[in-house]
């Protein structure tokens, strides 16, 4: 996350809108970046913790008004040469630092997946990752993917604010900063219109595939772009933090409030502050990006998150903030302790360099990094911040960096300059060669979406399976007479004769000796089961509740044969009247084989325990534990995502459903 650098306000000449060195900001900055870095190790860990971008983007937007304010008090004018180049010598050497890094490891250890790091890499120098993640529909949420710069979203709303924001206040300021009171009222207006439209945009049912849920998504240029998606990354929508943060600032900036009667005041500041505190705790732990709603059988956007409640993180930080500028408050005693200022001054590296760490690490986003890999995760990314604050960062903040080269290439001892020498020509010929790959390399699609690709060759259709059904005649009724009789063979001469045609009609097709039908993983291994004589009807993102038509369709075509195998429960909960109902379909089947998930998800242990129940004797549901059985695997069997499968697994899993059917 971007941080602002406040220290050297300390050397300038104090105006109202000063900015001084505020240590309580670095405390709520470690807080804000701590909860980030839970969240994204596994979001169950903290479902909310991703609120703390929301709290980078108020201290943001109150921070760098202050310093346009301070500025336009101290000169008359806003200097927006200068003011883009500190934020370039603040942001960016540690960005390319990181996308070099990531192309050179990329390069030579997962050559696969170089293609397509070209986009985030493209997106990510000029800041609009979070435009080009919309548009690919690689959300926040995507899974599957090698996705190292997923993150650089927020950096990209943030640049995007900075890049404006100025242009913006020098109009703002034409006339000084004592009449930005109405102003402010102004952009929180703003602000909380943005957040009503965000409200009302919000979809807040089920999200699957677009073919499934089209309501979920916007159809642009014959593109899906997800609603929940947009809202969550847009610059636009979420501009409601870092708009309020600017509003505090032109009402509560730091010199003005030590010189009011709140100086011999900090405890109305304390109280506030700490029930903002608590409120942003709250919402860390209560609040979801995307959750498993049992009453939809599915994943939704939270609700609680799109309707308002980054509204309320905004308006908490900003209680948080205002006590922040008493030295003498009990809030800033407690956020500027030692390790807390560590870890603030350190939050944009800390943010950097810590979803990297993680991805190599974990292999593909969206799986959980467990405690063990988290604290090596932590230890690393603690020390790549180090390093890039003391080596690079703060180095070229202050314009000394060219000197420090230049002290180390007289004083250095020979063996160290050579060392450093043989260092730079062999990160350059790496640099050189990375470039070229991510310049040309093909884009490839990863091994889980490569494997279900393939799959979509050995599948069978819903519409394909319903094709050419025939239905039996329809009938001819006659009316009957008043005792009920019926009339057809006998009418009586002077009364019209009257038919009904019966609409519903009853088609027919021949069984299907081995159907199977499922969702991605057993997609991944259509070719083998198609080749063991099994019809496949698979999709992605299929849920239970999406087959309970076409399967009744299926049973009253007398379409069902000997054995229908089944695997759902994947992405998403099974409800009991979904089961009950899909229990009514397959009575009359000689053989149901149904496979329970395999997974860290939040609805597996649920879902086979709900199919554990159904496997009783002397009934026509056999359950097989997939659970347990996807263990005696050997070889390449699963994708990173310890779900979906590779080779091996294909196999293996097509030999336990053969285990059961004999095929």
């Amino acid at each position: 996350m971007a941080a602002t650098d406040t220290g050297s306000a300390n050397r300038r000449p104090t105006t109202l809108s000063s900015v001084p060195y505020l240590g309580a900001l670095d405390g709520l900055r470690a807080l804000a970046v701590i909860a980030v870095m839970v969240y994204h190790a596994d979001a169950g860990w903290l479902p909310g913790g991703f609120l703390g971008v929301e709290v980078f983007f108020v201290l943001s937007g109150y921070l760098i008004t202050l310093l346009l304010m301070a500025e336009t008090e101290r000169s008359g004018r806003v200097n927006l040469g200068a003011f883009w180049a500190r934020r370039a010598r603040r942001l960016l050497p540690a960005l390319f630092a990181t996308m070099l890094a990531l192309a050179i490891y990329t390069s030579l250890f997962r050559s696969a997946d170089v293609g397509a790091l070209r986009g985030d890499i493209v997106a990510g120098f000029f800041y609009v990752s979070n435009w080009f993640q919309i548009s690919a529909g690689a959300g926040y949420a995507a899974v599957g993917d090698f996705a190292p710069l997923r993150h650089l979203w927020s950096l990209a709303v943030e640049e995007q604010f900075y890049l404006l924001w100025p242009l913006v206040m020098v109009v703002l300021l034409r006339r000084g900063t004592r009449d930005l009171g109405r102003v402010a009222g102004g952009l929180v207006l703003t602000a909380v219109g943005i957040a009503l439209i965000t409200a009302w945009l919000h979809h807040p049912g089920r999200i699957a595939e677009c073919s499934i849920t089209p309501e979920a998504y916007w159809n642009v240029g014959g593109r899906c772009i997800s609603k929940a998606d947009t809202l969550y990354l847009s610059t636009i929508t979420r501009s409601t933090g870092l708009l309020l943060g600017a509003a505090f600032a032109m009402v509560w900036r730091p010199v003005a409030v030590m010189r009011s009667g709140l100086r011999q005041r900090p405890l109305l500041l304390d109280l506030p502050a700490v029930a903002g505190l608590v409120a942003l705790a709250l919402f860390a732990w209560n609040i979801h990006y995307i959750t498993v709603d049992a009453a939809v059988e599915g994943t939704v956007a939270d609700s609680a998150l799109f309707r308002g409640g980054l509204m309320f993180t905004a308006i908490a930080t900003l209680a948080v903030v205002a006590a922040t500028v008493h030295p003498r408050s009990l809030v800033t005693r407690g956020l500027s302790t030692r390790p807390l200022r560590w870890v603030g001054t350190r939050s944009y590296g800390l943010y950097l360099y810590h979803w990297p760490i993680y991805q190599v690490l974990r292999d593909v986003a969206g799986v959980s990094l467990g405690v063990g890999r988290f604290i090596v995760a932590m230890l690393l990314t603690a020390a790549a911040a180090e390093v890039s604050y003391r080596v690079l960062e703060m180095p070229i903040r202050r314009g000394e960096f060219r000197a420090g080269v230049e002290r180390f290439r007289r004083r250095a001892a020979p063996g160290a300059r050579r060392v450093a020498l043989v260092s730079v020509v062999v990160i350059a010929v790496a640099s050189s060669v990375a470039g070229f790959r991510v310049a040309t390399a093909e884009l490839q699609l990863n091994e889980i979406a490569a494997a279900i690709d393939a799959g979509e060759l050995d599948v069978t259709s819903v519409d394909d399976l319903l094709a050419g059904l025939d239905a039996t005649p329809a009938t001819t009724l006659a009316p009957a007479d008043d005792a009920g009789a019926a009339t057809a063979d006998t009418p009586d001469p002077a009364e019209p004769v009257t038919s009904t045609t019966v609409a519903t009609l009853t088609p027919q097709r021949d069984p299907i000796p081995f159907l199977a039908i499922g969702d991605s993983v057993m997609l991944g291994a259509a070719p083998v089961l198609r080749e063991r004589g099994y019809t496949v009807n698979a999709e992605k993102s299929r849920q239970m509740v999406d087959v309970l038509d076409f399967m009744t369709q299926l049973r009253d075509s007398g379409a069902f044969g000997d054995v229908v195998v089944v695997h759902l429960g994947t992405n998403g909960p099974i409800g009991d009247e979904t089961m009950s109902t899909f229990m009514s379909i397959v009575a009359d089947v000689p053989m149901v084989v149904m496979l329970n998930v395999r997974g860290n998800l939040p609805w597996a242990a649920r879902n086979n325990e709900l199919l554990d129940r159904l496997d009783l004797p002397d009934d026509n549901i056999v359950v097989v534990d997939w659970l347990s059985e996807s263990e005696n695997c050997t070889g390449s069997c699963y994708a990173g995502d310890g779900i979906h499968l590779n080779a091996d697994g294909r196999e293996h899993y097509a030999n336990v459903i053969r285990d059961i059917t004999g095929r």
